[in-house]
């Protein structure tokens, strides 16, 4: 049974390109197939926030700008962009001829091309709390043209009026929530436009049956075009399956079923890696193995606010303590033995490698070091922990078997912990809460500037509405971090991160685990697949070459 599903969506995509003359007689090997175990939720790019939707909506839709592998900013709908001396205003030319896929929604069920006016449409709407999980990321925007700072001159350019400067604007606009919808797709589609997406990207939606399969179609009128002058895509299609079991996904990917798996939660790393990290012999005619920095950096959080009761009675409040936490187990055994050295021990601060201001010779975390550990369990008050109360570190049962290592070392240097295994949800939502004092969590970058990763540690941005989990406040970081968003010098923002950082380890709201990596299997059929520490997906310029018979 477990097969046959999959031969409903095959026959449907054979007809769905059938139809079209100029494909008549093209090989479906130009397919592309990967798993996503995690479903998705929405093609809606205003929902694009998390990979499993980002992932998908990527093919579908374009923005002003957009991310190279190279995690430099582009032109992508916009020929070209200015901005203002003041850091203020943002002017984009839009290029002419960029057409809306073909749809119904359309006169004569024929895409029309993208004006100014489209991007005034779809930024509005992120206004929206009933699609759009990109409301917070408006607030900078407003000027003196209208009441949203933003607008069309005329069919051809459009511009951003922000409320203060803000140095990593131009990255917040790769985002897939910025991309470019009709409004006629709105009217016709409704609140169903999640399931029926009308974009300008390299692929057209065909079918979503969710659960199941979605099934991407060549955009034959996309605009972009490789170095030769040829038009992109290169694929005839993209197929999406949703096989949770990792298993059974795997047997796919080694029957050519897929040809693509992604993430390290996606396969038995054990089965498939050597203790290096690196494919074994057995797989190296099957598949590749892709692997790349990953702008993501996986920590044990720790509240730290006296306002709050928990901490209050929690020798956590102790900066000693929290230093002596983050010196008493060893990152590199971690990484080594529990992940197949996927990632790199995070003994430089909380930002991740990838980025430019990382640099472990500039910001120095923290080793394995007993006799700190010792040093700073008497300086708090507790000599070999004598007295020193029993805490918790709150995770999922992912990371069950890292917090149990970390738990063992602790244990040895006379901190003593316990662990609890929630669901994520629950986890998620008693972090949000302030009801947890020591929590597993990981950040990774919705766009490729610091500023991202510090904004997690600025005094305005508690939780519960903000992303401060620690309620970390420091007048020192937060004038550093309202400098650098005006910072136009990339030598100066390097430095002002790097001097927040410090203060981070100095402080230890965190305690930093490892900087993650992308992992991907990828079949030797397979070319041109890019690869990013933004771990985003594009599948435009990737071939397909012909199965062996």
């Amino acid at each position: 049974m477990r097969r046959a599903y999959f031969l409903i969506p095959i026959v449907i995509l054979v007809f769905l390109i059938s139809c079209n003359p100029e494909k008549k007689n093209k090989d479906l090997r130009t397919v592309f197939n990967y798993n996503e175990m995690n479903g998705l939720t929405s093609l809606d790019p205003a929902a694009a926030n998390n990979f499993e939707n980002i992932w998908p909506v990527n093919q579908l839709f374009n923005g002003l700008v957009q991310m190279d592998d190279s995690l430099n900013v582009v032109p992508c709908i916009a020929r070209t962009y200015s901005i203002s001396e003041d850091g203020l205003k943002y002017t984009f030319i839009l290029k002419p001829g960029v057409k809306f896929h073909d749809d119904v929604c359309f006169a004569n069920g024929i895409g029309r091309n993208v004006t100014a006016t489209d991007f005034v449409f779809s930024f509005e709407r992120l206004y929206d709390s009933r699609v759009s999980s990109a409301s917070s990321l408006m607030d900078n925007i407003g000027g003196d043209q209208n009441n949203k700072g933003f607008a069309a001159i005329n069919d051809s350019v459009f511009e951003i009026r922000l409320k203060k400067p803000f140095s990593a604007f131009l990255s917040v606009l790769t985002m897939k929530f910025f991309s470019v919808i009709p409004r006629e797709a709105i009217d016709h589609y409704k609140m169903d436009f999640r399931s029926h997406p009308v974009g300008t990207g390299p692929f057209v939606f065909k079918t979503w049956d969710e659960g199941t399969k979605l099934i991407m179609i060549k955009n034959n009128n996309y605009f972009e075009r490789d170095k030769n002058n040829v038009r992109l895509p290169y694929l005839d299609a993209v197929t999406v399956s949703f096989i949770k079991d990792r298993e059974t996904s795997f047997m796919e990917l080694l029957n050519q079923k897929f040809d693509m798996l992604s993430g390290a939660d996606a396969f038995n790393t054990n089965e498939v890696l050597d203790k290096d990290g690196n494919l074994r012999a057995l797989y190296k005619k099957k598949f590749y193995l892709q692997k790349q920095t990953f702008l993501k950096t996986d920590y044990i959080g720790i509240l730290i606010d006296e306002d709050v009761e928990i901490v209050r009675n929690s020798p956590l409040k102790l900066k000693a303590i929290r230093q002596a936490i983050n010196y008493a187990f060893d990152r590199d055994k971690l990484v080594k033995y529990l992940r197949n050295n996927l990632g790199e021990a995070a003994h430089a601060g909380f930002i991740p490698k990838g980025l430019k201001s990382y640099n472990p010779d500039l910001v120095k975390g923290y080793h394995y070091n007993p006799d700190k550990v010792k040093e700073l369990l008497a300086q708090a008050g507790f000599p070999d922990g004598k007295g020193l109360p029993e805490m918790t570190i709150h995770t999922t049962d992912n990371y069950k078997e890292q917090a149990e290592f970390i738990q063992s070392q602790l244990a040895e240097n006379k901190i003593k912990v316990q662990i609890s295994v929630e669901k994520p949800s629950i986890l998620r939502q008693a972090v949000n809460n302030c009801d947890y004092n020591l929590f597993k969590k990981s950040w990774f970058s919705d766009y490729a500037d610091e500023e991202n990763f510090m904004s997690l540690f600025y005094s305005k941005n508690f939780a519960p509405k903000g992303v401060n989990f620690f309620h970390y406040k420091n007048p020192e970081f937060d004038k550093a971090f309202e400098e650098v968003l005006a910072e136009k010098n990339s030598a100066k923002k390097i430095e002002l991160y790097q001097k927040m950082d410090r203060l981070i380890i100095e402080d230890a709201p965190v305690i930093p685990l490892y900087y993650d990596q992308v992992v991907r299997l990828v079949s030797h059929r397979i070319k041109g697949l890019g690869n990013n520490s933004m771990n985003l997906l594009n599948l435009k310029t990737v071939v397909k070459t012909p199965a062996e018979r």
